[in-house]
């Protein structure tokens, strides 16, 4: 029954709603372009538009395919829908998401997995919009009180974060965790000593493209290999 309903209903309800949310959410961002447009005749020029569509795209352009297939893992459907409708994925919303199934836990890419996900980033999203708020309106004068050494501690922030992330998920997945830390530390290195510079841009999309689909075909020859040993 339980299924049924997450199939039938849930997943229909989830995927008409983000949706819905996915397409209000760029006619708002594009509503002050369009207002500026329309109320005061102000257009950019083609050749300007178009330089500055493939600056981002050769800067982000890649993220655009790489992180979804990164992130909904752990996310599921709806969570991927608040994430990218929401902002701060890599630092805030996925480890809500991964923390929330730790907690709960419920493996990463299940029924169970996707609706806890959900529950974490929506709780993530209520706290961080306000924090948000208290941080624009103090932030500055808070962070101009702290010394430099803590200033420069917090750019270590989101490092540590993903380190303890990886802790968690590598104690119940051990061998794939040591083998994709020596694939990542070897990718990294290659890409550090310029090995793929003949890539466009290869040191800020390579490292995470390449450990993504490397991380899935060893799950595939990993999840293989325990099929044929219980057979």
């Amino acid at each position: 029954m339980s299924n049924n309903f997450y199939k039938d209903e849930y997943m229909p309800k989830v995927n008409k709603i983000g949706k819905l949310t996915g397409v209000l959410g760029v006619i708002l961002a594009f509503s002050p372009a369009i207002a500026l447009a329309v109320v005061y005749g102000i257009l950019p020029k083609p050749a300007a538009l178009l330089t500055a569509f493939i600056s981002g795209v050769s800067a982000f352009g890649v993220l655009w395919f790489v992180e979804p297939i990164s992130y909904y893992p752990v996310l599921g459907t709806a969570g991927t829908y608040m994430a990218f409708l929401s902002g701060n994925i890599s630092n805030m919303r996925v480890p809500c998401a991964s923390m929330a199934q730790v907690a709960a836990d419920v493996e990463p890419g299940t029924e169970q997995g996707s609706i806890i996900a959900t529950l974490g980033m929506a709780v993530s999203i209520i706290i961080n919009v306000s924090v948000l708020t208290i941080g624009a309106i103090l932030g500055t004068s808070v962070l101009s009180m702290l010394p430099a050494t803590v200033k420069t501690a917090l750019n270590y922030l989101l490092p540590a974060l993903f380190g303890a992330l990886m802790v968690q998920f590598g104690i119940k997945m051990v061998k794939h965790s040591l083998i994709m830390l020596v694939i990542a530390f070897a990718l990294y290195f290659a890409i550090g000593i310029g090995l793929f510079n003949w890539l466009p841009g290869a040191s800020n999309w390579l490292g995470t493209l390449g450990c993504v689909f490397i991380s899935i075909a060893v799950g595939f020859a990993t999840m293989s290999n325990n099929t044929k040993k219980k057979a």
